[in-house]
């Protein structure tokens, strides 16, 4: 029996992944923390094989008052906690990372295209801050302590937050939506907690980029979603040149409609996607 902490109390990744290891019972005995007072400290990790940390600011946010909040939580605290896993001989640290830490979408009509030779660049504090944990942890790596960084594209399930929830209520509001082609890297919440399942039974280290196995366009996420709604959708042309003008000074635009993905070669050999594209959304919405 593998015995894992998940250090990131009631969190969306966390709580999901607690859920589907559970359903093997007696392979796993899992234990959530709460890190947000200095009481984790306390906690001998010496007895886990495994300490999964999701605790982590999760949204991108311009407000620079919030900036040494975002690194405190999402850099120092990890490292933190990376620190005293290895002192304690945990064998493997899980840290959830995420494909921002590539900065921003290209502008409609761009491919952006993320492979091995594709440096980080992040563009805010939210991205700069993953990045900089990621770097504090890797250095922490030897042949007794495995390390494994997941750089997320979108993550989306049911109940989830951010943009797959503002998607939602437009495929919900509105009869009208853009027809523009993209493509993006997203990663359904079971496929994800399989990726995770399968990183800790064969105690994997390394930096790993785990997505759906195919790209989707926002256009087919609206018409799945609309389809679930028993609404009909039309898509239509008519603001297309509005909507490229508006991508060129307006990222909020490209996050909707521009086209981000990881290479297919980045991700293995697919063996952890359980759902496909079109169910993972119905069962989201």
């Amino acid at each position: 029996m593998k015995k894992i902490l998940i250090t990131g109390k009631n969190s969306y990744i966390g709580t999901h992944v607690k859920e589907w290891l559970k359903k093997e019972e007696n392979q796993y005995e899992i234990t959530e923390l709460d890190v947000k007072t200095q009481d984790w400290e306390q906690e001998d990790f010496s007895k886990y094989d495994t300490i999964l940390h999701v605790a982590g600011i999760a949204h991108v946010s311009t407000d620079k008052k919030l900036e040494d909040l975002y690194y405190k939580v999402n850099r120092d605290l990890a490292i933190q906690v990376a620190n005293k896993a290895k002192k304690e001989n945990v064998k493997q640290f899980i840290f959830m990372s995420s494909m921002i830490i590539y900065g921003d979408d290209d502008h409609i009509g761009e491919k952006k295209v993320i492979d091995r030779n594709t440096a980080p660049q992040p563009k805010n504090f939210y991205g700069n801050s993953k990045l900089q944990a990621e770097e504090g942890i890797k250095k922490l790596e030897n042949e007794n302590f495995k390390t494994v960084i997941i750089r997320t594209p979108m993550v989306y399930g049911q109940n989830c937050k951010g943009n797959f929830q503002r998607l939602k209520k437009i495929a919900k509001l509105s009869p009208i939506f853009p027809n523009v082609e993209n493509e993006r890297s997203m990663i359904y919440i079971d496929n994800l907690c399989e990726f995770i399942k399968q990183a800790i039974d064969n105690e994997k280290n390394g930096t790993f980029y785990p997505q759906n196995k195919e790209y989707i366009s926002t256009k087919q996420i609206i018409k799945v979603m609309a389809e679930s709604m028993n609404k009909k959708m039309h898509f239509i042309k008519l603001f297309n040149p509005i909507i490229r003008l508006m991508s060129k000074k307006i990222n909020l635009v490209n996050k909707v409609f521009g086209t981000k993905v990881y290479a297919k070669e980045l991700s293995g050999d697919f063996s952890y996607i359980v759902v496909d594209n079109e169910e993972s959304i119905r069962r989201s919405v």
